[in-house]
């Protein structure tokens, strides 16, 4: 089973593909998808359903995951809540199936406790894909906890 994790933002959206099977666990891709803060935001909601289409049309995921959206006054709060809808729809318009989770329940999943810090969470992360290098950018790394959060509560 393919399974695509995704750390949904507008300024970078991180993503992470593994394919997991009784045998074994393994990342196939991760990274980021970055978008300009130079352009205007539609354009760059444009940008990450292009993206992501690419990336689907790649991996073929059976599955996705995404991060819900942790409520926290910011500046930026509405428009990552708007990406994330763009990550939501362009999944749909594939009928992908989508499970959605916060992100203490994915720390928790991952690290065992709904309180683990980052690093317990990449530690983990590395060890469950068998991964010697940790993944890069955080948001990929996260993306990958996501995805791993799925295979999990399964």
């Amino acid at each position: 089973m393919i399974i695509l994790g995704i750390d949904p933002g507008l300024a970078r959206v991180g993503y992470g593909v593994i394919d997991i099977n009784e045998k074994h666990s393994k990342m196939l891709d991760c990274g980021i998808i970055k978008t300009s803060p130079k352009d205007e935001e539609g354009i760059r909601m444009v940008e990450i359903a292009n993206d992501l289409r690419k990336l689907i049309r790649t991996w073929q995921p059976n599955l996705a995951s995404v991060e819900k959206f942790f409520f926290y006054r910011s500046s930026t709060t509405i428009s990552v809540v708007q990406a994330r809808g763009v990550v939501i729809m362009t999944l749909a318009r594939f009928h992908i199936p989508i499970l959605e989770f916060p992100p203490m329940q994915i720390k928790l999943s991952i690290a065992g406790s709904g309180h683990a810090k980052k690093d317990e969470v990449l530690e983990a992360v590395m060890r469950e894909l068998n991964l010697q290098v940790p993944p890069r950018p955080d948001d990929a790394a996260d993306a990958l906890a996501i995805a791993l959060t799925a295979w999990f509560q399964k």
